[in-house]
């Protein structure tokens, strides 16, 4: 199977199938894989053939990263053991890249990253050491990196690092953070934890940022986030990933309470963050949104956009109390 590096540069693995995501030659489209039965939008299972239907759908529908998560991060949800979740990655990670070769002779689209890259979606140090030596492409590390156990691993492993903005640990309501100017703290945050995941041995061309949109933060946090995300993309080398699909800030400014009705909301987060330079979008609905990069980079949407289509190829404000949103990563 012929492999289209759209990652650049290539990582010092690159002959093991391992891709960091410094600068990709264009946007990229990551595909929601939830492996737990209370995802906030119900698409989850626990079933492995299942999980791996879905997957291969993402992947038919043109997702350059399957992003699997085996537990829901909604914080009105109990936690799983770390051996449940172990457990729920192994068979899917055993299988994915064999099933992908056996179901498609070729990428299903044209420039699609092929084969698709996997992302390991979760955040407690015990599950990051057994399912690394797995498989999997990039760590998306939902714990903030409050130290650099997760950084470590990665390093060790040659897997590139996501760090998300958070505050506190996953699973809990956060309803007491404020913040005085949201993204000056973000981009404080991101500056501490590129520095601790450096020390840890990461290179800086295999990490990633994600602001980390309904995650400790309120719908004016969010919706400033998303306003001002250029400032992030233009302060940091790293590659901004926007997670924006059907997120509980959206469903506020619409008054839409059922998650699977907020892809309308969805594309113009994604309009605004391609204009903004973001490289990676984290969605439920894959088709739509290749659809939709598709679109706005022939309409010439994202003038000053980091990543472009190209060949196959490789201000102060007061603090505020808030209601915790439901985490919908």
């Amino acid at each position: 199977m012929k492999e289209n590096s759209i990652f650049h540069p290539p990582h010092p693995k690159a002959s093991s199938g391992i891709r960091d995501f410094h600068h990709p030659q264009r946007p990229l489209t990551m595909g929601i894989l939830n492996i737990n039965d209370d995802s906030f939008c119900q698409d989850g299972t626990v079933d492995p053939a299942k999980a791996m239907a879905k997957a291969l759908a993402l992947v038919e529908d043109g997702a350059d990263i399957i992003d699997v998560g085996a537990e829901s991060a909604r914080t009105n949800r109990r936690a799983i053991s770390v051996s449940e979740e172990v457990d729920r990655f192994g068979p899917f990670l055993a299988e994915f890249h064999q099933q992908v070769r056996n179901r498609f002779s070729t990428a299903p689209m044209k420039g699609q990253c092929w084969p698709p890259a996997v992302s390991l979606n979760t955040w407690r140090t015990e599950v990051v050491r057994s399912i690394l030596p797995l498989g999997g492409d990039l760590l998306n590390d939902i714990g903030g990196l409050p130290d650099d156990s997760n950084a470590a691993l990665c390093a060790r492993h040659g897997v590139s690092l996501l760090i998300m903005h958070t505050q506190g640990t996953p699973k809990v309501p956060h309803t007491h953070v404020t913040y005085q100017d949201v993204v000056a703290e973000v981009a404080s945050f991101f500056e501490e934890k590129i520095q601790l995941a450096v020390r840890s041995g990461m290179p800086q061309a295999h990490i990633v940022l994600d602001p980390g949109i309904d995650f400790a933060k309120q719908k004016d946090d969010n919706l400033r986030l998303y306003r001002d995300l250029k400032h992030l993309v233009d302060r940091f080398p790293q590659p901004m990933l926007l997670p924006v699909s059907r997120k509980t800030v959206i469903g506020e400014v619409l008054g839409i309470s059922d998650p699977n009705l907020r892809d309308a909301g969805t594309v113009a987060c994604i309009a605004r963050g391609l204009a903004a330079g973001a490289s990676i979008f984290r969605v439920h609905n894959v088709k739509a949104t290749v659809e939709v990069l598709r679109v706005l980079q022939e309409l010439g949407g994202s003038p000053e956009a980091r990543v472009m289509i190209s060949a196959n190829e490789t201000s102060a404000k007061e603090p505020r109390r808030r209601t915790d949103p439901e985490n919908t990563k």
